[in-house]
């Protein structure tokens, strides 16, 4: 017998209690017979007004991620998937494969994370010179940017937004992630990612490709497209860009 909704696959969904967008975002590219299932790593809503607070928050997600593995697993879903993206750039790409490999054993079942899921989008394309946006302080952007060289990408241009606390990363308008990726294009820029699962930029990102002719991927879109495809899920999703559409 098989999960009566999920009867194609289960996921499992981890991200911060303060984030509001991975799951609404999630549920509007969920082909049928796939379900989410959401577990909050539990976070206090800090004020984040410096590189020091923003290592406050990373500690704090430290400390609470391991149990919002265990307490997902019990909805025995095949796979996870965690909808952040902040500590899998930690500390490179080795840092990174290290996360996902502590992940994997917690939980018994294979991980996307936001790390690999985006360098597998940006791959796809054959992007090489890329414009980023993020919600972060400049500690975690030198934490992107480490992590996208590791992986054979140039950072030409990277726009942080510095957003005030975890909780208002979502509030962040698509007027202003729109202002964003002006910014940080150009035509010496083959692609635009958007780091931050908090940031609610799919439906925008797919839009934007109109306008540029050139791929804008949203994080949220790369790593429910990662999980999809890493588990034989080949369903082309309109309305989030040419990631899911196409790829």
């Amino acid at each position: 017998m098989t999960d009566s909704l999920g009867f194609r696959k289960k996921f499992g969904v981890i991200a911060p209690s303060t984030n509001t967008s991975v799951q609404p975002e999630f549920e509007a590219m969920r082909p049928r017979g796939v379900t989410n299932h959401f577990r909050g790593i539990a976070i206090p809503n800090d004020p984040i007004r410096n590189d020091d607070d923003f290592n406050r928050l990373m500690d704090n997600i430290r400390k609470t991620l391991l149990q919002a593995v265990d307490d997902v697993m019990t909805s025995q879903p095949d796979y996870l998937i965690m909808g952040m993206s902040s500590e899998t750039f930690w500390d490179g790409l080795e840092g990174s494969k290290k996360l996902q490999e502590r992940v994997e054993a917690r939980a018994g079942v294979k991980v996307s994370m936001g790390s690999d899921a985006a360098q597998a989008a940006l791959q796809r394309y054959g992007a090489k010179r890329l414009g980023v946006i993020t919600p972060y302080m400049p500690v975690a952007d030198a934490q992107v940017r480490r992590f996208f060289t590791d992986c054979g990408f140039e950072i030409v241009r990277l726009k942080g937004l510095k957003c005030a606390s975890p909780v208002l990363i979502a509030h962040v308008s698509e007027r202003d992630l729109r202002d964003a990726i002006m910014e940080v294009n150009g035509p010496d820029v083959d692609a635009i990612i958007q780091v931050g699962t908090n940031l609610a930029m799919a439906r925008l990102a797919g839009v934007a490709e109109f306008w540029l002719d050139k791929p804008v991927l949203a994080i949220n879109t790369c790593i429910y497209w990662w999980s999809l495809r890493q588990n034989g899920i080949d369903d082309k999703i309109d309305g989030f860009g040419s990631l899911l559409l196409e790829h």
